[in-house]
């Protein structure tokens, strides 16, 4: 893997050759295959990861161990939650699990806060990764405070229709309920109505979007 090539692709804001140079010595790359989790609550963070492709699913779990959809990652993105662990020498707060096979470029800790000294670049990116995630967490809020649910499931199909690029979903109605906080029931009902409008089409485990 040619990182330094890998990185002036992926993330076009980080262009100083010295950093770039500094990235190829420090960091590394990891691939998981869909379903392990790149990230546990409670695990010990030692680096950002920075995607370069697949999908991640981040969430947070209450004392209950029931889980809240926070947002999606793909290529191009890293995760505010892990930068702010990785500046505070603090544990995880949420869980990333691998939706489709992930390959990211790994940067340590003990890079993170002299890079944000030394290259503008740097510190532009992680400004931006934070008020990404943050407008999407505001996004998130939102859906829960002031929407119904019928509409916060047609928000999310397409979100994820966008995410993962296509009008195909695959997945349980089970798994939309426990993203969307609420009982498989519901969410069966709510898929059966948007069939009934001709908006969307269902199967096992197949959910195929028509007109939303």
């Amino acid at each position: 893997m040619d990182i330094k090539e890998i990185i002036k692709k992926k993330f076009p804001i980080l262009i100083e050759q010295s950093l770039l140079t500094e990235m190829e010595r420090y960091c590394t790359s990891k691939t998981l295959k869909a379903g392990n989790n790149f990230i546990e609550i409670g695990d010990d963070v030692v680096a950002m990861p920075l995607l370069i492709e697949g999908v991640i699913k981040v969430v947070r779990e209450d004392t209950d161990g029931n889980e809240i959809l926070l947002y999606y990652l793909n290529g191009g993105d890293t995760c505010a939650s892990t930068l702010s662990c990785c500046m505070e020498r603090a544990r995880s707060e949420v869980r990333a699990t691998v939706i489709e096979t992930v390959t990211a470029i790994m940067v340590p800790i003990r890079c993170m806060e002299d890079w944000m000294k030394k290259y503008a670049g740097w510190r532009s990116f992680i400004m931006q990764s934070y008020r990404l995630r943050f407008e999407e967490l505001l996004h998130t809020i939102d859906s829960i405070a002031f929407k119904k649910m019928d509409e916060r499931l047609i928000d999310y199909l397409i979100q994820l229709s966008e995410e993962r690029n296509t009008n195909t979903l695959l997945g349980t109605h089970q798994e939309i309920a426990d993203d969307l906080h609420t009982s498989r029931e519901v969410i069966s009902r709510l898929l059966k109505q948007l069939e009934k409008l001709g908006k969307i089409s269902l199967s096992r485990n197949k959910i195929e979007l028509v007109d939303l």
